[in-house]
Formats: structure tokens, C-alpha cells, sequence
């Protein structure tokens, strides 16, 4: 590759190298799962009105961490890194961001865990770069190599991993380094492989739809309606998202006190809409599997909104790829009962990749992706739902450091 030949490593021990960031970040992904999982336990057991007292402690907590140990951005300053900053992401802020991702995302926040799995496994692919003394391109890929290792031991899918890795770096190029592709891939499989070992986890699909085949060309004219109604979604969430963040930046106060007033209106929602609670890997299998009414499936679809964004916003730390998925599948499901012709596999699907692709601007992966958790085969609806989103997003970008291309 170019990149290696004013970097002291050969083709073959870069490989070497891709595998051992791989097996680096598999390790700590099952091991940052386990705590999350027992943390998860024992939070799930805490329910109803006493949240509107725990949830506001857990946020003042989360912004003490935070206070003290310094503010670990979000995936925007991921990408501005990768872009501006020679591709290094620092490991130093990695223990803020670790300890206060577990507490937001075991204690209910809405967000999940792929921002903080991304940074931290990014951060490793710049200290492995550092210590065999990479620079340039050679550094960036690496980075980027990590980053995509964290997406795919998440969710369980190696390709869709690596693509969403390089995608999400991006507002109208789709992939730009491409020259990270392989490494992404080869990282992704090695650590993918570490992961499903020691937890068992992202062998098969995450979710159980009902059984779906795209047997009629109609199916691909549904796909790009619900690509259309998941862009405009996609666009409500976007405009609800940035009136939350106005909101928490006109509060003059230290993190602390942002994060428990977070903590309180993620409280107050999830004692009116207990589904809201959580980031929405559990609970999405509830929405597949349940029967509800049109009113409340609509009426959790923006609770659901409203949840991510005051996570986000209100400073408490996690990921929106898996709630988004939860919101899309409330909106599938509603669609399907107010138009009982409609599959409700396919819309439900359809609706989960448009509205994530009009957020994040990830069309590919986002296919690659919903294709591996739902375990659906027939993934070309999907796809076209994933473009239809894609193409009719915001022209100014959800992440907005996507715009800050070479």
C-alpha cells in the first residue's frame, strides 16, 4: 500500500499488526460488555416512581466524573481528529469516557455503547501507531482500523462494521480513505472473533422479525415510500435534537448540573413510557414481538426522540445508532397497523435504516448492518430504503464535523 512505503513496516507485519489491534480491542470490548451487563442487571431492577430519584443522582455523578476527569467529547471530535489532527485520537480521555458511558448507559440513558467503544478502540489503534512510530496516513488508518473494530464488536458484523467505520467520517463521500478499508476488515474480523469467544454475543441476528422474501417488484416501491417517511422523521429528530441542545446551552451551570437535570427528564419519561428507558437492544424485540395500538406506538416514537435527545445533549455519554433503530421500529409497526396491506417486517426494517441513514449519512453500512441483526437475506429493499434516507437528509449534516473533509 502507498501509505507503508515512508512507514518503517512491511506489508506483511502490517497485517500482523491489524490483527493484534483486532485482538486488543475484541479484549476490551468484552470486558468493557461484561461490567455493562451486570451494571445493566442490576439498574433493570430499579423501576417506576424512585427513578425520578435515582436517575437525577446517577446524572449528577455522571457529570462529577466528567467534572473531574475531563470532558470526553462525542463522536463529532472523533471525526474532527481524524480529519485535522493527523488521525490521532488520545487514550487520555478514555477513562472519562469509559466510566461515564457506563453509568449513562447502564442506568437508562438512551444512548448506546457504540460512541464510547468506538473512541476508546480508536484511541488504541493511534498508541499501537505510536509505538511502532507510524505517521501520516499509515497512523490515521490504524486509528480508523480500531474505530472499526469498536462498530463491529457491537454488532456482531465485521463488513458492515468497517464500512460504518469509514462512512460515518463523511457528509457527500462516502468513503474518502479508502486505503483503510483493509486494514478496517481484517481488524474488524480479528477482533469480531475475540468478542463472540469470550461473550457468546453477535453470532447470530440480534432482533427475530417475522419471516420476510422480497417476492413482488412492489416490495422496492414500499422501501423508497418508507425511505421517504423515515428522511422526514429523520429530519423531526434532527430539528427536536438541536432545540434540546439550544436548551442545555442557554444553562450556565457545571456539567454536574446539566447532567441531573438530564437525568431527571429521562426519569419523567420513562415513568410515563417505561419503553423509553435504556438504549433500546432489549426493548426493540418487545416492540417486534408486542401488540400495540397506533397511538402508542406513535406517541413512544417521539418519547423516544425526545429521550436520545436530552441524553445527548444533557451531557450524559453514549451512542444514537441502536435507539434510532428502536425509533424506526415503533414507526414501521405503526405504519404497518394503519395500513394492514403494508408488510410489517418489510416496513419496520425499511423505516429503521432510513431514519439512520438521514441521521448519520450511512447508507452502506447502515444496510450492512440491519441486514446481520434482523437476519434478513433479502437486504435490497433495505438498501433502498437506507439510499432514499441518505439522499434526502439535511444538506447541513446531523454531525456537523462530517463536513470538515480533506
Amino acid at each position: 500500500m502507498e501509505y507503508l512505503r515512508n512507514n518503517p513496516i512491511t506489508m506483511s507485519r502490517a497485517v500482523l499488526l491489524w490483527i493484534a489491534l483486532g485482538i486488543t480491542c475484541g479484549l476490551f470490548a468484552s470486558i468493557y460488555w461484561l461490567i455493562l451487563f451486570l451494571l445493566l442487571q442490576g439498574f433493570e431492577q430499579v423501576s417506576g416512581s424512585i427513578l425520578l430519584i435515582v436517575m437525577p443522582l446517577i446524572g449528577w455523578a455522571i457529570g462529577w466524573v466528567i467534572h473531574k476527569l475531563g470532558n470526553p467529547g462525542e463522536i463529532g471530535l472523533i471525526i474532527d481528529n481524524i480529519h485535522l489532527n493527523n488521525g490521532r485520537l488520545a487514550m487520555r480521555e478514555n477513562p472519562s469516557m469509559i466510566l461515564s458511558s457506563l453509568l449513562s448507559i447502564a442506568s437508562g440513558g438512551s444512548a448506546g455503547p457504540e460512541a464510547p467503544m468506538v473512541q476508546v478502540t480508536g484511541s488504541m489503534g493511534t498508541w499501537l501507531a505510536d509505538r511502532f512510530h507510524l505517521t501520516g496516513e499509515a497512523l490515521r488508518t490504524l486509528s480508523i482500523a480500531g474505530m472499526a473494530s469498536g462498530f463491529t464488536v457491537l454488532f456482531g458484523a465485521p463488513l458492515g462494521g468497517a464500512f460504518f467505520a469509514l462512512e460515518i467520517l463523511h457528509h457527500e463521500h462516502v468513503v474518502e480513505y479508502y486505503e483503510a478499508i483493509l486494514p478496517a476488515i481484517v481488524s474488524s474480523c480479528a477482533g469480531y472473533l475475540v468478542f463472540a469467544a469470550i461473550t457468546h454475543l453477535g453470532i447470530g441476528p440480534t432482533w427475530h422479525f417475522p419471516q420476510y422474501s422480497a417476492d413482488y417488484i412492489d416490495d422496492f416501491a414500499l422501501a423508497i415510500i418508507f425511505g421517504i417517511i423515515g428522511a422526514l422523521v429523520g429530519w423531526l429528530f434532527i430539528g427536536l435534537f438541536h432545540q434540546c441542545e439550544h436548551l442545555f446551552q442557554r444553562i450556565s451551570a457545571p456539567i454536574y448540573v446539566k447532567t441531573t437535570l438530564a437525568g431527571l427528564g429521562l426519569a419523567l419519561l420513562a415513568v410515563l413510557f417505561p419503553l423509553t428507558r435504556f438504549f433500546g437492544e432489549h426493548q426493540l424485540e418487545s416492540i417486534v414481538e408486542g401488540n400495540f395500538s397506533l397511538q402508542f406506538l406513535l406517541g413512544l416514537a417521539i418519547a423516544k426522540m425526545l429521550a436520545i435527545s436530552i441524553t445527548v445533549t444533557g451531557g450524559w455519554r453514549g451512542g444514537i445508532i441502536i435507539p434510532l433503530f428502536f425509533v424506526g421500529a415503533c414507526l414501521g409497526k405503526a405504519l404497518a397497523i394503519a395500513i394492514p396491506a403494508w408488510n410489517e417486517t418489510l416496513a419496520m426494517i425499511c423505516m429503521m435504516a432510513a431514519l439512520n441513514a438521514t441521521v448519520t449519512r450511512t447508507p452502506i453500512s447502515t444496510t450492512l448492518l440491519l441486514a446481520k441483526l434482523t437476519g434478513l437475506s433479502p437486504f435490497t429493499p433495505i438498501l433502498f430504503a437506507s439510499i432514499v434516507g441518505f439522499l434526502l437528509a439535511p444538506r447541513q449534516p446531523f454531525i456537523a464535523s462530517q463536513l470538515k473533509v480533506k
